[in-house]
């Protein structure tokens, strides 16, 4: 019995492992795209973990919702935090947050 699920927990374990493989590639391509998009830098070229839970989607249905911060940068000499969360291996928001205001000097 002790056999039996202990080879469940791994598979378990594997399968969640797999899926949050498939969720981090989706969430690097959005945040990619979005920043293709914006004319931005994807600075390091990944994302990271910053929650996952249990949601539910507009049907109903029990899937893990992960959200990933990355940075990105609009001159290469900054970094800016991004996030995007992701409802299984779908996007739900993805946000990139606004660049700061380029400071405007006069001369008295």
């Amino acid at each position: 019995m002790t056999e039996i699920f202990f080879l469940i927990l791994f598979a378990a374990l594997g399968w969640l492992w797999w899926d949050s493989m498939q969720a981090r590639e989706a969430a690097v391509a959005a945040a990619r795209a979005a920043c293709d998009a914006e004319s931005l830098l994807f600075l390091d070229d990944t994302v990271s973990i910053s929650s996952l839970k249990p949601a539910r989607n507009a049907e109903g249905r029990l899937l893990l919702q992960r959200a990933y911060d990355f940075e990105f940068s609009d001159t290469g000499d900054n970094r800016v935090k991004g996030s995007v969360v992701m409802l299984g291996h779908r996007v739900m928001l993805l946000n990139l947050q606004p660049r700061a205001m380029a400071t405007i000097t006069t001369l008295h």
